[in-house]
């Protein structure tokens, strides 16, 4: 029970400080936003102006928005589809004439007008269009030959043989280098949400030493060593109170960043087991911080430094996949690069809790040192 009320009396006064909820719940939600606007979305923009409203059109450029890659906008006029290329708003534009489904009837060729700048990402974006556009090649060629069968439409030709499609058993599985599943493609959000929640959960443990100060400083620790309180369930209720807050910003990152811009977070076992152990790790550093200053003035900045700074060699600033070989290997010195590690697994390779078991056995390896080396300070700082 001394514990608990420790444990509550830290998630009061961190709380009680509103700025507290501004830099641990609102400020990661809108750098996720900012992060994932700039950065996060992989899709090239691609322009359709459909001149008529056929249904083979209409098929074809829902075969375009189902391209993976692909971030198909559609355009009320030539004209300013033309202008959103020209601008690099769009990567590339195709125009569908009115004619489509009419000459499609009367099994004539359809010419189809690509538009694209040439500094842009238009030839990759070109083989995805070509992809889908010879696709429906090759339906409408089956259905012309059902149709010449069955005496029906075209269109119920068409559906005879998407029906085939639909029933055929897939017949290729891309597979990465490594023999395992290919990775899929991540929202928009996934990447900067999950780099974000280590970022802002270390940080914020780092920076939240001030408040160990404090209570140090007002003379709040030796009035409890004056209870019945044991220095043991003094360290322990401070230490849980700060594992806490860490939990309860990591929760209010996934639940929101799920809800609001619809991160999948991946397997829930390992995601759990990731941020239980990240999130010790936090602790420990935080509170060894706060053992090893006197003022909050010397805590906060080297809290904020080196928080960062582990974020940005850890892979949270930028993904490790984009470092040097040689600085992979430093960065996981960090406990961020491990982390990163993991949720890559988790969220790219769609992995379980398998897949992260060594990560999620490094990080707590780093939690039981810096946690032993923390509460042996405190200890020793406490009953000074």
């Amino acid at each position: 029970m001394k514990v608990l009320a420790i444990v509550r009396t830290e998630l009061t006064r961190t709380f009680r400080w509103r700025a507290n909820i501004f830099f641990l719940l609102i400020m990661p939600m809108g750098l996720i936003l900012l992060l994932g606007i700039a950065y996060g979305n992989s899709n090239a923009r691609f322009g359709v102006f459909e001149k008529g409203d056929g249904a083979l059109a209409g098929q074809l450029v829902k075969a375009l928005r189902s391209e993976p890659g692909l971030d198909v906008r559609g355009y009320g006029s030539q004209d300013s589809m033309e202008k959103a290329v020209e601008r690099g708003y769009v990567s590339a534009g195709l125009v569908i004439p009115s004619s489509f489904d009419a000459r499609i009837q009367a099994g004539k060729p359809v010419a189809l007008r690509y538009l694209a700048r040439p500094d842009s990402l238009a030839p990759q974006v070109r083989i995805a269009v070509e992809s889908a556009v010879s696709a429906q090649g090759s339906d409408i060629a089956a259905a012309r030959i059902v149709r010449g069968v069955q005496k029906t439409s075209l269109q119920g030709a068409l559906r005879r043989v998407k029906a085939v499609d639909l029933a055929a058993p897939a017949s290729v599985e891309l597979l990465s280098a490594r023999g395992g599943k290919y990775p899929k493609s991540q929202g928009q959000f996934d990447r900067s949400a999950s780099t974000m929640l280590l970022l802002f959960v270390f940080l914020s443990a780092l920076t939240g030493s001030v408040w160990l100060i404090e209570t140090r400083r007002l003379g709040v620790a030796r009035r409890m060593l004056s209870t019945p309180s044991s220095a043991r369930e003094i360290l322990l209720g401070i230490v849980i109170g700060r594992w806490v807050i860490t939990l309860l910003q990591s929760l209010s990152i996934v639940v929101f960043s799920g809800l609001v811009f619809s991160v999948d977070w991946g397997n829930p076992l390992g995601t759990a087991a990731v941020i239980l152990s990240f999130s010790l790790v936090a602790v420990g550093a935080g509170v060894l911080i706060g053992t090893l200053f006197s003022s909050e003035q010397q805590a906060g900045p080297v809290g904020m430094i080196v928080g960062l700074t582990f974020a940005a060699i850890g892979g949270s600033m930028a993904p490790l996949d984009t470092f040097p070989a040689t600085m992979r290997k430093i960065a996981h010195v960090t406990p961020h690069a491990w982390a990163n590690d993991a949720f890559n697994h988790l969220l790219v390779n769609g992995g379980g809790l398998s897949s992260v078991a060594l990560d999620v056995a490094v990080l707590c390896g780093y939690a039981v040192v810096l946690l032993t080396l923390a509460t042996w300070r405190l200890r020793r700082v406490l009953t000074a």
